[in-house]
């Protein structure tokens, strides 16, 4: 799924025209951009929590010419789904393998 599609998902159930949608999904996600510049995490009640850490720097090698280097130190971010997030994924992977096995059992 891209902006794409979820401008067009948004547009479907709430009705505004595409142009709004596409304007509120774009300031939704400047605000969590700005957030995470800041260093401040995001936490979205039952989906998850984006937050900034620091990694520090690090010996690496190409690969190709097994060089060692240094990568430099840099801020990442990363995702923690919610427990609601991760037991409605959950129960969607079960409810297929459920179906697969009635399906094998005919």
């Amino acid at each position: 799924m891209n902006k794409k599609n979820i401008v067009e998902a948004i547009h479907q159930k709430v009705g505004f025209s595409k142009r709004e949608t596409a304007a509120i999904v774009d300031a939704g996600l400047e605000l969590v951009k700005t957030a995470l510049a800041k260093g401040e995490p995001v936490m979205i009640s039952a989906f998850g929590k984006f937050s900034v850490h620091e990694r520090k720097a690090r010996r690496g090698r190409n690969p190709q010419t097994g060089e060692t280097t240094t990568i430099a130190a840099r801020r990442v971010v990363t995702f923690k789904a919610s427990r609601v997030l991760k037991e409605r994924i959950n129960e969607a992977h079960r409810d297929r393998h459920t179906r697969k096995a009635v399906f094998q059992d005919r």
